[in-house]
């Protein structure tokens, strides 16, 4: 038998082995290479996953994935790759037959990193290791939940007190004058009320640790039907008197949802819940929260109704695109535009909500996509021989790490390839890319096929600067308050400056944003950008004639009439 033979069959006995010993232990079993695409699969695939094994081989292990876990999946298995180790029951995500998702554990291992198999065991998760994982979003400000998972932990409790014959309802908790409050105590004060509202809401609540901060003075709190809210916001009231330095306080506003009938499912409950808690938070001085006192019913409807209208919107295209321009920080020169969308519906106001709910819902992938499909249109419109035109397009971190959109976003500049040297690339909300080598992957593959790539919203944090030297990017763009909070500072101009040359020795070039008055323009100079971007070259907008000639062309070294809108 030939070497080759041998090993073969080495491989199909370590691969069986595993398979036998592993359904002592996992409902399912996989074997994936190196990129995480399936090469083996056992199990019910069927049950857990609508899709035959079959149907599985080849394609990507992240594709069963819950989307909010992709990054940290990932990051997970590539890290045991390098290393040869092991995952001992992490609990993860996985999406079912219905679309629905399912809490499993997942163990895994590789006993050798060059060759790059991986081994990874599935199966239901306990109900304790699902509560162990939900504790992991708590905050650390008096050791609440955050939003989601809150509403994930609420929805799962409820369903079952509901199922026990008991009742329970969730409330939510507000002072509106927080920062008026916050502003007249000193640090210690502050922590000192934010740790026994805390202590407080968890007392009152189911478990003892049911209760989120949403906000700034925001809360929620899952509790027995029969719990005395009216006290337990008295006695923050009294918290508020006591640390108050005016001996004034402050007022607390409530209120509560009822659960009503057992025919919604946990899933659509916990986003029910999710996008009121997002409406809650979201909302101004002027909005009462008792408009938000419903049902749970009710909510469930409201939040599969916006789902829905949003994925209507991004297959309709109800949107379309609006131009900034970057301009050169010398010359005046523009030398691309940002693409930015505007929705048809909401013609003057800021996309910032819905585009924040496409990123909670996990949808931005698929706006994404149709926002780059939308930006290679405008560009169709020009001539293909002039590189007058160029745009800029954001792409969140989110969808980076989903494999669906990668894969459609590769197929759509293959078949566009004049695109290049006239698209670029703005990677937005970094802080999801938890895999930063599959990230920086995704951006060397771009730019291996000649498209830019810009790492936005770069500031002052150690986080911008592991990003800086893991990602190769062309441009990095200094988000807009480092700036101004540079601009302020006495040592804001070194600071900045030490930043940009950082950048140029990396080859690196850089964008300021937020530069709305001349003295920020010439702060930005001096501080060695290369390029500015702001209102004071003009609002986004569709019509290009907005910016030719460039609206302050006269603050640049050369005069209007001698410079050209790019």
């Amino acid at each position: 038998m030939t070497e080759s033979a041998l090993q073969q069959r080495d491989y199909k006995t370590e691969r069986d082995l595993f398979a036998k010993l592993s359904f002592c232990w996992a409902d399912l079993v996989f074997e994936v290479d190196q990129h995480l695409n399936v090469a083996f699969v056992e199990g019910a695939t069927k049950a857990f996953f609508g899709r035959p094994k079959d149907d599985l081989l080849g394609s990507s292990f992240r594709d069963i994935i819950a989307p909010a876990d992709i990054p940290m999946v990932g990051q997970e298995l590539k890290k045991i790759l390098q290393t040869a180790g092991r995952i001992n029951e992490k609990v993860i995500r996985v999406v079912g037959p219905d679309g629905n998702l399912l809490w499993m554990s997942m163990s895994a291992y590789c006993l050798d990193a060059v060759k790059g198999k991986l081994y990874i065991g599935l199966r239901l998760a306990s109900p304790e290791a699902k509560a162990a994982a939900l504790t992991v979003g708590r905050a650390e400000n008096g050791g609440l939940f955050d939003g989601g998972s809150f509403a994930e932990l609420a929805a799962d409790r409820l369903k079952k007190i509901q199922s026990a014959g008991e009742n329970a309802e969730v409330t939510l908790v507000s002072i509106p004058a927080i920062k008026e409050l916050q502003d007249r105590l000193d640090s210690k004060s502050n922590d000192v009320l934010s740790r026994q509202v805390g202590e407080l809401l968890k007392a009152n609540s189911v478990g003892g640790d049911s209760a989120a901060k949403v906000g700034d003075g925001q809360y929620s709190i899952l509790h027995a039907a029969g719990t005395n809210v009216d006290d337990m916001i008295k006695q923050i009231e009294v918290m508020t008197k006591k640390v108050d330095p005016t001996g004034q306080g402050v007022d607390v506003e409530t209120a509560t949802m009822t659960m009503d009938g057992t025919e919604i499912s946990e899933e659509d409950l916990a986003k029910g819940l999710l996008y009121t808690l997002n409406k809650f938070r979201d909302s101004d001085e002027s909005m009462n929260i008792k408009d938000l006192t419903t049902n749970m019913s009710a909510l469930v409807g409201e939040a599969v109704q916006e789902v829905n209208a949003f994925k209507s919107v991004v297959a309709l295209s109800e949107f379309y695109v609006a131009l900034q321009p970057i301009v050169q920080i010398q010359t005046g020169e523009i030398h691309h535009y940002e693409a930015l969308c505007r929705f048809d519906a909401k013609p003057g106001e800021s996309p910032f909500k819905t585009i924040t709910f496409a990123e909670e819902t996990g949808l931005i992938h698929e706006f994404d996509l149709a926002m780059a499909k939308k930006v290679v249109e405008w560009l169709a419109k020009f001539p293909r021989n002039n590189d007058k035109y160029r745009a800029a397009v954001n792409v969140s971190g989110f969808s980076i790490g989903k494999p669906s959109y990668v894969d459609a976003l590769m197929k759509m500049l293959k078949e566009n390839s004049w695109t290049q040297g006239k698209l670029m690339f703005e990677i937005t909300e970094s802080s999801r890319m938890s895999d930063l080598d599959a990230a920086n992957n995704f951006i060397q593959n771009l730019r291996k096929r000649g498209y830019h790539v810009c790492l936005d919203d770069f500031g002052a944090g150690a986080a911008s600067f592991q990003y800086l030297s893991v990602l190769d990017v062309d441009v990095v763009k200094l988000d807009g308050s480092a700036v101004k909070n540079a601009q302020k500072a006495a040592k804001g101009r070194a600071f900045l400056s030490a930043l940009t040359e950082l950048c140029r020795r990396m080859s690196v070039e850089t964008i300021a944003e937020m530069v709305d008055t001349p003295d920020t323009l010439n702060f930005c100079r001096d501080c060695g950008c290369n390029y500015v971007q702001g209102y004071l070259f003009g609002k986004p907008s569709p019509d290009l004639k907005n910016f030719n000639p460039l609206p302050e062309l006269s603050l640049f070294q050369k005069t209007a009439s001698s410079v050209k809108a790019k």
